[in-house]
């Protein structure tokens, strides 16, 4: 790689990092040690090909989610989260009732199986249409719409509380995203 690329792609790492790491984060069920080291061995990869990369942060994406698959497609023992970190900057009843919300839904993503976490990551945290979720999973849209639908039941089952998200009488279902979960 030559110095121009070596300065390009510390760039992209030193502007992007942070928002990829909150994506691997979410993907790896809330292990901040395990989204880590899925981030750190995606951009291992984009850097290696790095002058070869037309969009970088779609590839380092594609690369996060795939390797993602292939950690669950290995069934590895899941490992438990241990403590929830509160987040930073919390001020006021409602940051703290955020807060706990924040807490609960990353409780309820880790309890998830790994396939229904990616797929709700990526339709709701990374805003994908259904048919961009299948491409990247490599399964059919079908797929993606029952596993949203069942992952969200889950969810919903796993942690009540946010039920309270709903308005009084509106039975709107609380948009996952909303609550904002990780806070690297």
């Amino acid at each position: 790689m030559d110095a121009e690329a070596q300065n390009s792609f510390r760039e992209f790492v030193a502007s992007r990092s942070p928002a990829l790491l909150k994506t691997a984060v979410l993907l790896s069920g809330g292990d901040r040690h395990a989204a880590e080291d899925l981030l750190q061995n995606a951009l291992v990869k984009a850097a290696g090909r790095w002058q070869r990369i037309d969009e970088p942060e779609a590839y380092v994406r594609r690369i996060l989610y795939r390797q993602q698959v292939s950690r669950w497609r290995l069934k590895w023992p899941r490992r438990e989260l241990a403590v929830a970190e509160p987040p930073e900057g919390a001020q006021g009843e409602d940051a703290a009732s955020a807060a706990e919300l924040r807490i609960v839904l990353r409780g309820a993503l880790a309890k998830l199986t790994a396939r229904q976490r990616a797929v709700l990551v990526l339709r709701y945290f990374e805003d994908l249409p259904e048919a961009e979720v299948a491409r990247l999973l490599g399964c059919t849209v079908g797929t993606v719409r029952s596993t949203t639908h069942r992952s969200l039941a889950r969810l919903r089952s796993l942690a009540p509380e946010l039920a309270r998200l709903d308005g009084p009488d509106t039975g709107a279902r609380p948009h996952p995203t909303d609550l904002s979960p990780m806070e690297a």
